[in-house]
């Protein structure tokens, strides 16, 4: 056993060199007016799903990614990644209209109505909103409609309002650590307040938004990944990383977090500060000296390893997506506009190619392929160089904001 994982630890970073070389070497595509690649790649998504529902048929054992023999590692409804699959499911089904994706995405979201009541996790909204909110653009389901909403009201009560955030993490070395992943939960808020008319999910979700646009960003714009606030005087105490490469570093997936989180509050509100403040994000990954050719970022900015270190297909997923909603917000006379636009086609042309998008039954039946979920735990289960359901889950969303916009132009 000691020999396997000593022989492990050698082998992956000879992957993540052969792979960035074969990667660098590739040439972006011009999008104009033919958009096969992106059929191909919607459809190709669908197979996956398809084949991972007949599968896995025991919905307590949720596909959250490949382990590193490329075996599936499941989760239960309580994992903060449990609403990804069935979400997943009901884009495919948005994009297909095909019944029995419709049908697999109900029998794998039912396996996580009981976390509505949840007040133990600020994750609910990636784990209740991807999965039911998901479900209710698709369905007006009233019933699904009230479980976004008593969500959102258990997300609340993790609500400090002397501190103006939503805590992240209860226990460990800190007091009241907030986490930058945290403004992708605020939808769920956002949403529940247009469903209820309760304003009071709206002032949250704006409250934790505007402390976090305080607190978290450095003068370049690049995100930390934690603040610690003191529970006495409200303050930061300390800023750090949990999964970045050092405190100061710019973790690739942050960097995503905070430019959809952002981009989506300006959706909600039309509040220009959010809009400046994600086109400021999305500046500061675009020209990033250590950002590809290809726009597949590394892991994270500041790996000294840079190139021969994993690139990050969940943190590309994430930009491309943002971008594409970004994009859609900006006048059309600023140039940065169809900046956003190439960039974001670019990212999903090259993660539908080879290279990103695995074998139909491979790779557990993920679609995509060398995304990194937390480095520093390491190879054995930090689910580095591995498919993983949020990967998926924001490139189906991209493909699907990019296949609506190509209606309009062919």
């Amino acid at each position: 056993m000691k020999f396997y994982f000593s022989f492990l630890f050698i082998l992956l970073p000879c992957t993540a060199i052969a792979q960035n070389r074969s990667l660098n070497s590739q040439s972006s595509i011009a999008t104009g007016k033919n958009w096969i690649w992106l059929d191909k790649a919607i459809a190709v998504a669908s197979v996956h799903y398809k084949n991972a529902v007949v599968l896995n048929p025991d919905v307590s054992k949720i596909p959250r990614s490949t382990k590193p023999d490329g075996s599936l590692r499941t989760v239960n409804s309580s994992d903060w990644c449990s609403g990804f699959f069935s979400g997943s499911l009901w884009q495919i089904y948005g994009l297909n209209k095909d019944s029995t994706v419709k049908s697999a995405a109900i029998k794998w979201m039912s396996a996580l109505e009981n976390e509505q009541y949840n007040k133990t996790t600020h994750d609910l909204g990636f784990m209740m909103y991807n999965s039911y909110g998901n479900a209710y653009k698709a369905t007006q389901n009233t019933g699904y409609k009230e479980v976004i909403i008593r969500s959102a009201r258990s997300l609340l009560t993790r609500f400090n309002p002397k501190i103006g955030l939503i805590k992240s993490w209860d226990g460990g070395k800190w007091q009241y650590p907030v986490i930058i992943d945290n403004m992708m939960n605020l939808e769920l808020l956002l949403q529940a307040g247009k469903l209820s008319g309760d304003t009071v999910f709206k002032k949250v979700a704006i409250t934790h938004a505007n402390n976090t646009l305080k607190n978290h960003f450095r003068s370049n714009f690049s995100s930390y990944h934690v603040v610690d606030y003191d529970t006495v005087s409200g303050l930061p105490r300390r800023k750090q990383t949990n999964q970045g490469y050092s405190d100061e570093s710019a973790w690739a997936r942050g960097q995503a977090w905070g430019l959809y989180g952002f981009t989506m509050m300006y959706r909600y509100t039309r509040d220009v500060k959010y809009l400046t403040q994600a086109k400021s994000i999305a500046k500061f990954i675009l020209t990033n000296p250590n950002l590809p050719n290809n726009k597949i970022p590394y892991w994270d900015f500041n790996d000294p390893a840079i190139p021969n270190t994993y690139r990050d297909a969940s943190a590309a997923a994430i930009m491309a997506s943002a971008f594409l909603e970004l994009y859609t917000y900006l006048n059309k006379k600023d140039n940065y506009r169809r900046l956003l636009f190439k960039t974001a086609t670019d990212i999903l042309y090259t993660l539908s190619m080879p290279q990103y998008t695995s074998q139909v039954g491979a790779n557990s039946n993920f679609i995509l392929q060398h995304c990194v979920g937390n480095m520093p735990i390491g190879t054995q289960n930090g689910e580095i160089d591995a498919g993983i359901c949020y990967a998926d889950y924001y490139y189906i969303e991209a493909l699907g904001r990019l296949k609506r916009f190509t209606v309009n132009f062919n």
